[in-house]
């Protein structure tokens, strides 16, 4: 690890993005090529697995070239190749995890499985040169919603988690009742900018006292229900209202709990990742409460925030650094705990 040029090929497919990066010294970004489906799966209102899984493999090779090109390098100076292994979809995991292996097999390099929350995680560590451990990180996803205390790089403990749907999930589901189509969490946001947050007020769920957790089945409940009630009325329903309602809901609640943890791991530094991290409403929040406690805010730019291998890359070099290294028995993991 004395090279200070060490290269780091990322890849990233555990959805519905194939990515591919290169990063020099872990931090610094050379090509970050991101192949999005977005448009693929808006026809059905959500990812089918099966499609993404097809669309990685016709995407995966012609990715991993743009980002090697656009870096200026070939595959000889790669010093390390890491790869997203979970969670995620297992189909789209493997086409991801089968193509990195090949190729640390094939070019003899050393191989790093990532953890898909912790490189949302790393992200922060590009966007942010400065930035070490420890800090409290919030991670906000269509699929996770976690507060997670970071003592090292490598080093992750799960304060708080989402008892039933994500927060990017619940997002997705009411942005399909109001009509806005998917994905649900930049529409709801944008609608939201034109709407009254105070127009209803839905119910903010805490759990019990001093509890970590999230659940968000209620409130995208909630909204069913209040949708129903006001159409059986024969009242109109303002979707722009709905939507800032919905979010300011949800976040008060996520800020919340976010300073809570920061204030009982008396931890002065707040980490914002994950694909929710790019929604304005929750950064303008977060950033006040912050404000207000002296606390330090971090998070990323929005192409950061999405899923990208810049972000597997940088897990995958601090992983190697610390001695960590994956064998060719890597697998996937669709359900894999942090």
């Amino acid at each position: 690890m004395k090279d200070k040029n060490f290269i780091t090929l990322g890849i990233e497919s555990s959805c519905d993005e194939t990515s591919a990066a290169v990063l020099r010294e872990g931090r610094d970004v050379l090509s970050n090529v991101i192949a999005s489906q977005i448009k693929v799966h808006q026809v059905f209102g959500g990812v089918v697995p099966e499609i993404a899984s097809r669309h990685h493999l016709d995407n995966i090779n012609t990715v991993i070239d743009s980002a090697l090109s656009e870096a200026g390098i070939t595959l000889k100076d790669v010093d390390l190749i890491g790869v997203t292994y979970g969670p995620g979809l297992v189909g789209a995991l493997l086409i991801g995890l089968a193509t990195a292996k090949s190729m640390a097999f094939a070019l003899k390099k050393p191989l790093v499985g990532v953890h898909h929350i912790q490189g949302h995680i790393c992200a922060n560590y590009i966007e942010h040169k400065d930035l070490k451990p420890p800090f409290l990180a919030l991670v906000v996803s269509g699929g996770h919603t976690n507060i997670i205390d970071v003592t090292d790089y490598n080093h992750y403990e799960v304060l708080g988690r989402t008892r039933d749907d994500a927060a990017g999930e619940a997002f997705d589901k009411v942005a399909r009742v109001l009509g806005l189509g998917y994905p649900g969490g930049p529409l709801i946001d944008e609608a939201a900018k034109k709407g009254n947050a105070h127009a209803v007020e839905f119910k903010r769920v805490f759990l019990e006292k001093d509890s970590l957790d999230f659940s968000f089945s209620g409130i995208k409940t909630g909204v069913l229900n209040y949708l129903n009630t006001q159409r059986l009325k024969g009242e109109e329903v303002s979707v722009n209202d709905t939507a800032a309602s919905f979010q300011l809901a949800v976040m008060e609640v996520i800020v919340a709990k976010a300073v809570m943890a920061a204030e009982r791991m008396k931890k002065d530094k707040i980490v914002l990742a994950g694909g929710v991290a790019a929604n304005s409403l929750l950064r303008k929040m977060l950033k006040e409460a912050c404000d207000r406690k002296g606390f330090e805010l971090y998070y990323p730019s929005p192409i950061l925030c999405t899923d990208n291998a810049a972000m597997i890359g940088c897990a995958a070099y601090y992983k190697y650094q610390a001695g960590m290294e994956d064998d060719y028995y890597l697998d996937a993991y669709p359900n894999l705990a942090i």
